[in-house]
């Protein structure tokens, strides 16, 4: 329930009641808030007022003056005010910048997304993030001021402050380049979160763990990591860490955190350079490109080309190999290979479910694709953000609002 004060004039829990059943009823009547938080309907009806008086809710036209209603008195209808302001997701990966200007509901009112040069120094990529975030609100025509809040996912561990850990390389601080202090006081809520944790939220609210309370989410493009739910509740650690792909440096047959993308280019080589898949052939060929096409190779392989399935084969031993890992360390139903890689993974998937059940003595979870794509880690950003505009932002608008005309 929203901690609403009781300087609000109805108390905290009534005004709050009211608030938190406005954010999923659309339009309702004062009846309609009496029988979903059972309180009076005086008490609603005072709640109301206060909420209306804050412009937190907005009083609509009656039944009548909207030509719906032909006899008696007409009820009156409320709804969350349309200006209550915005919110925004970004998702700050290492080589992308994806930004989202959202309603507190449901709508998208703008999106942007760039690439970032992963040389970019600390100091460069912030003011890039603040300048797409900038113009991301001109396109929604909105302001710094309509903001109540913010999350934003980096590729690294970030604790309840919104700090990274020093990293040996300087990979960290790179990438999450102070952004919890870039970003203070552009919205009363900023979060900064590992961009993993995100796309759990993203998978537990919208995708493949929707209903389920013990799941991991994997980021497995570019580098391994993972967004862990046990018994329902989301892990965090004192640094941010929980799932941080560093483990997989020490696990024998993983090369490292490097991703599924990194993985397969060195395990095309390895087979190219061996003779075992012969240089001059359709996948053979692949090697000489600057970058291997990740998803044409996993293409191929689900039209059943016999080198590219060799090398999804080899993929999916690895991949059961950090699914063991998850496994055992956190015994999840389901681990969600999440990001852009999800869209044609399945031949992966396929080759390590052949194999996960040796890797770990407990039953072997559910592995599965993401239908989430690309987007996954700004869907939680934003539904992230969301929820801190509803438990936190919107009540503390409303008291400020009042305490003002006080």
């Amino acid at each position: 329930m929203s901690d609403i004060s009781a300087d609000l004039g109805t108390g905290r829990a009534s005004v709050g009641a009211v608030l938190d059943y406005a954010w999923t009823a659309g339009e309702f009547t004062a009846t309609d808030a009496m029988a979903s938080t059972a309180i009076t309907r005086s008490t609603a009806i005072e709640a109301l007022a206060t909420l209306v008086s804050a412009e937190i809710l907005t009083e609509l036209p009656n039944a009548r003056a909207a030509g719906a209603y032909r006899a008696g008195r007409p009820a009156r209808r409320f709804t969350l005010s349309p200006a209550l302001g915005v919110v925004a997701g970004i998702d700050a990966g290492d080589t992308h910048l994806a930004v989202t200007i959202a309603d507190p509901l449901e709508t998208t009112l703008a999106e942007r997304r760039t690439e970032i040069d992963p040389e970019e120094t600390p100091a460069e990529r912030r003011a890039i993030i603040v300048e797409q975030l900038q113009q991301a609100l001109r396109d929604a025509g909105r302001t710094r001021e309509d903001l109540l809040a913010i999350c934003a996912g980096v590729a690294a561990p970030v604790n309840r402050d919104g700090v990274s850990p020093p990293h040996p390389e300087g990979f960290w601080e790179r990438t999450n380049p102070g952004l919890a202090a870039a970003l203070d006081g552009w919205a009363p809520i900023v979060d900064v979160k590992n961009d993993s944790v995100l796309a759990a939220v993203a998978e537990g609210s919208l995708g493949a763990a929707v209903g389920c309370r013990d799941y991991v989410a994997l980021l497995a493009g570019e580098r391994f990591g993972g967004g862990v739910v046990v018994d329902g509740h989301l892990l965090h650690g004192a640094h941010g860490g929980v799932g941080e792909g560093i483990v997989f440096d020490h696990i024998i047959g993983v090369a490292g955190a490097f991703g599924l993308g990194p993985t397969l280019h060195h395990q095309l080589l390895a087979a190219v350079e061996s003779g075992e898949i012969d240089a001059g052939s359709r996948v053979g060929r692949l090697v000489d490109t600057e970058r291997i096409d990740t998803r044409l190779m996993l293409e191929l392989a689900t039209a059943g080309d016999p080198d590219a399935l060799l090398v999804a084969s080899r993929l999916g031993d690895t991949l059961a190999r950090v699914v063991g890992v998850l496994g055992s360390m956190y015994d999840p139903a389901r681990v969600i290979v999440c990001g852009a890689i999800a869209e044609s993974i399945e031949p992966v998937l396929a080759a390590a479910r052949t194999v996960l059940p040796a890797q770990l003595h407990l039953p072997a979870p559910d592995l599965l694709a993401s239908s989430l794509g690309a987007e996954v880690v700004s869907l939680g950003a934003v539904a992230t953000a969301r929820r801190a505009a509803r438990e936190r932002a919107v009540p503390l608008l409303a008291e400020q609002r009042l305490a003002a005309r006080t």
